[in-house]
């Protein structure tokens, strides 16, 4: 049907109307929008596509409708206290299916990354999802800077409330990473089971962000199945992406295995 300003405000402005999207940064909206309305036949197909965009790159991975004056009380109420600490960050992130899943291995998980790189004062973690809640199990010096970006912009909101309760300094923020990373700097970044998801927004996206994420050790992850649990190949076809782009940029790297995902800890230069 064509782009026009006037179809694309409308656009936008439908899909904030739902709850489900309207943390949604517009920016993203936008820019997804614009796509499906040069290939739609109407307004109210693009509108659907987008939505189901949408869903596919963030909304499949909320369950429920987020608590976030809840979470930071639990949070606040167990500042201080190591253990209670940890189950509280447990609870909330068994709310986002990304991070629902590395829960059983989660000492483990971040046990192995952390051996495997140099002293990290300075960390990134890119469409984060609720991911900073596992601070905890980093090993990071009390005091260490977390910069974290996501697309809805209330779990931002959260989440720079939390991090400073985990005893790190930093702050997140509201970024579409389709676009290009945060002009951030740190000793390594984050990008866990991100890339097959900018890949749906736009072809060659995921190369671009990793050649501009401005920290000399990236931590890469891809899922090994479905959000359903299905092994549909997944490890072989995106662990021959990332060594196709790390041979091509002539970084090195290693690969770890986990129950449901492979990450690659790659260095750049």
């Amino acid at each position: 049907m064509g782009v026009s300003q006037e179809h694309l405000d409308a656009l936008v402005a439908e899909v904030l109307s739902s709850p489900k999207y309207a943390a949604i940064n517009p920016e993203l909206v936008r820019a997804v929008g614009a796509r499906e309305l040069a290939v739609r036949r109407t307004l109210r197909e693009a509108v659907k596509e987008t939505r189901g965009r949408l869903h596919q790159v963030a909304g499949a991975f909320l369950d429920r409708a987020p608590r976030y004056d809840a979470w930071l009380a639990t949070l606040r109420a167990a500042q201080g206290k190591p253990a209670a600490l940890r189950g509280a960050c447990q609870t909330i992130m068994a709310s986002h299916a990304s991070t629902r899943e590395r829960l059983p291995e989660l000492e483990r998980f971040y046990d192995a990354i952390f051996a495997a790189l140099p002293p990290v004062d300075s960390l990134i973690d890119l469409a984060c999802g609720l991911n900073p809640l596992a601070a905890p199990w980093m090993g990071l010096k009390p005091g260490a800077h977390y910069a974290a970006c996501d697309i809805y912009s209330d779990m931002c909101a959260f989440l720079g409330a939390a991090i400073p309760l985990l005893g790190l300094r930093g702050d997140a923020a509201v970024c579409d990473l389709a676009v290009g990373p945060p002009s951030w700097r740190a000793d390594a970044a984050l990008l866990l089971k991100t890339l097959p998801v900018l890949e749906h927004l736009r072809r060659g996206a995921g190369r671009e962000l990793l050649r501009a994420i401005q920290a000399p050790w990236l931590v890469v992850s891809f899922p090994t199945r479905s959000l359903g649990g299905r092994n549909v190949g997944m490890a072989a076809t995106y662990g021959g992406q990332m060594r196709q782009i790390a041979d091509a940029e002539g970084w090195t790297y290693e690969s770890l295995e986990f129950m449901n995902e492979v990450v690659f800890l790659v260095r750049k230069g």
